[in-house]
């Protein structure tokens, strides 16, 4: 077990790590298109997450210019729609902004709070800063801040994303502590100095056997204990 001495500020992924992002897509997938069954969402999912993933490696790559993720949610949106046969404008409109509408796991609102009783918490995620402010506020997420990679013009794990994070904190980087579900990310976070914790959510990216992060936990609820014993 690692030790939480000299953790003076946790930093937290959101989609994924806090919020169901998946089952959120899929909810509202069902929405846009009642008529579709449990193979056909999944299929339409994978739309969705296959347009954003590649849309943010094109930029990254500098083949295409920054475009924050409400432009590219409405993308991909479109492309749903056009998969599904959806014409209805105002279904569609909705569908785009289904990011801001992800609910938090079982664990994700009680244990950010536990935490923010002893640390300054902050919230860093690649959603842009109007879906970011309606998605804590729909998930009840309390940080003392959250910060979205559109102020970088940059997606994790570019490591502009994360020294935003660094510069809110305004401590050395060891002494920030980077908490994700996703390996990707907290590889992103360690190449700028940060220590990490990785915890096992339903979706995400389990680490591999080479990676070396100072937390591993089963749990929101398992990190906590661990970090204010």
């Amino acid at each position: 077990m690692a030790e939480a001495s000299g953790v003076e500020v946790i930093v937290f992924d959101i989609l994924g790590t806090m919020v169901d992002e998946p089952g959120g897509l899929r909810a509202a997938i069902r929405d846009a298109v009642p008529g579709a069954d449990g193979e056909s969402v999944e299929q339409l999912l994978t739309v969705w997450q296959g347009h954003v993933e590649h849309e943010q490696q094109r930029i990254a790559e500098k083949r295409r210019e920054y475009a924050n993720t409400d432009v590219i949610d409405r993308e991909a949106a479109q492309l749903v729609a056009d998969r599904a046969g959806l014409t209805d404008a105002v279904a569609i409109g909705r569908l785009a902004t289904a990011s801001q509408r992800l609910k938090s796991w079982d664990d994700s609102v009680a244990g950010l709070a536990r935490l923010a009783r002893r640390f300054p918490v902050l919230g860093l995620s690649n959603a842009s800063r109007a879906t970011l402010l309606r998605l804590n506020a729909y998930a009840q997420l309390g940080w003392h801040q959250a910060l979205s990679a559109e102020d970088a013009h940059a997606y994790k794990p570019a490591p502009e994303v994360y020294r935003l994070a660094l510069d809110a904190a305004g401590c050395p980087p060891g002494r920030v502590l980077m908490v994700a579900a996703h390996a990707w990310d907290l590889r992103g976070a360690q190449a700028v100095g940060m220590r990490t914790a990785y915890v096992r959510r339903p979706v995400g990216d389990p680490p591999a056997s080479t990676d070396t992060f100072n937390w591993r936990s089963s749990s929101l609820d398992e990190l906590v204990t661990e970090l204010t014993a």
